[in-house]
């Protein structure tokens, strides 16, 4: 009888082990139905961008851009850099071209008057 008690011994840890690996296959597809998904092109976010943008110690920084996977995050702080670059090339044209038509506004100004001087 011996023998009987080993087997049943060993085929109640055959199941337990069966058991665990159906419990862990629908622990695994309920994160992988949770995981989300990039909103500009779909693609399902790596474990680390999960992580980055699922940060839930209010001391943490927010992650820009937590809509999008890291591909189109990376391109879209690009984008903003480089719209920020130009506006502000762009103020700075503008307040030179200020500038310079005040100068003009003055030396016209300073024309006039000094005709009247002599």
């Amino acid at each position: 009888m011996p023998h009987a008690a080993s087997s049943a011994l060993a085929l109640r840890r055959l199941a337990a082990r069966e058991e665990q690996r159906r419990r862990d296959e629908r622990e695994a597809a309920a994160r992988e139905a949770r995981r989300p998904v990039c909103a500009d092109c779909g693609r399902k976010f790596t474990d680390d961008r999960w992580a980055a943008v699922d940060r839930r110690d209010w001391g943490q920084s927010r992650e820009s851009h937590p809509h999008l996977c890291e591909d189109r995050q990376s391109r879209a702080v690009a984008a903003q850099q480089q719209a920020e670059a130009a506006e502000r090339e762009r103020q700075e044209q503008e307040s030179l071209h200020q500038e310079q038509e005040a100068e003009q506004a003055a030396q016209n100004a300073g024309g006039w008057f000094s005709r009247f001087r002599t």
